[in-house]
């Protein structure tokens, strides 16, 4: 049977791989994920494990050649995105799915005024006159806490917090129902950080806006984010409600993500790590892919890959130490 809300947007199954140098990446593993109306999904884990691939796949962009996604569903609405030719992405790209890149220095076209950037979104998706798209993309300026005197300066006559901003002002300007924020405040100092976290949050209440936050900053996870799902190789190995993830976490590779956060209640003299590194997507481990690194590695996890179990209602976990089938 159907599920009868099966929320804004449902990952089912997702499978992406790349091909370089005739090598296969497999840089996203079967991941499934749900997203709701106006609700935020913090995508969780080290630098390569799979995050901004799914990001991309959402919108289409994954570059084919080398990546190919061999299965799975993105569902839209009920729609399958993957169905969808180019011209038809680009009609939903901005205007009902829109990305926050990573790095705002390189996002923005240095030669376009900051608000001919802005405006030319709303001409492209919005039935409109030059003039009144003009007028929305000054709004949007002041939406976001840029006066709209500065429409015609340049991306280098802002400040990095500034060109953030903008950015945003360019992923909302057609009020999409999903917005994806790559580490949106990676290149920020933490004071700037504040300020848009606190921005996002504003602007997702009022134009009621979910939104996918990409990040490996657990802090930001729990100043802004519904629900979590932590991502390793590839695979998501823990996902639940922000309660479930911070205050009841079962997965291994979780548990050695919050120890590396510094407690300033207990006195250290050097931080905590998390040993090893994520592995080669070109040459995963066999059984669990975390094994490697994992502190309470069995004999089963060298060899059989971890089933997904639901340890509590929306908390699920893909690990041995909580499968059924060893209990």
């Amino acid at each position: 049977m159907e599920d009868e809300n099966p929320g804004l947007l449902e990952i089912k199954g997702l499978e992406i791989q790349y091909v370089v140098n005739k090598e296969i990446v497999r840089a996203v593993n079967g991941i499934s994920l749900t997203i709701d109306e106006r609700e935020t999904l913090g995508l969780v884990g080290e630098t390569g494990a799979g995050k901004t691939t799914t990001a991309l796949a959402l919108i289409g962009l994954i570059p084919v050649p080398p990546g190919k996604i061999l299965n799975g569903e993105i569902l839209y609405n009920g729609d399958n995105l993957l169905t969808k030719n180019e011209r038809q992405m680009r009609k939903i790209r901005g205007s009902e799915i829109s990305m926050i890149f990573q790095d705002p220095m390189t996002s923005l076209n240095p030669l376009l005024t900051v608000g001919e950037q802005i405006m030319e979104v709303i001409m492209l998706h919005e039935n409109t006159s030059k003039l009144r798209a003009t007028e929305k993309a000054r709004q949007m300026l002041e939406t976001v806490g840029i006066s709209g005197d500065r429409y015609d300066e340049y991306p280098h006559q802002f400040s990095g917090g500034m060109k953030q901003r903008v950015m945003i002002a360019v992923a909302l300007a057609c009020d999409p129902k999903l917005l994806i924020a790559d580490e949106p405040t990676t290149a920020l100092d933490v004071t700037i950080q504040a300020q848009v976290l606190e921005l996002m949050n504003d602007l997702k209440k009022k134009f009621n806006t979910a939104v996918l936050l990409i990040t490996h900053d657990l802090g930001v996870v729990a100043e802004v984010c519904d629900k979590v799902a932590v991502m390793y190789a590839g695979y998501i190995v823990e996902s639940g409600t922000l309660e479930h993830i911070f205050n009841d976490m079962h997965h291994p590779y979780t548990k050695g993500l919050f120890t590396t956060i510094p407690d300033i209640e207990v006195e250290s003299e050097y931080l905590e790590t998390l040993d090893g590194l994520m592995p080669d997507p070109m040459n995963l481990p066999e059984g669990c892919r975390f094994h490697p690194r994992c502190k309470y590695c069995m004999e089963q996890c060298k060899t059989d890959d971890p089933p997904v179990e639901e340890i509590t209602p929306g908390h699920m976990v893909k690990c041995h130490l909580f499968s059924k089938a060893g209990d």
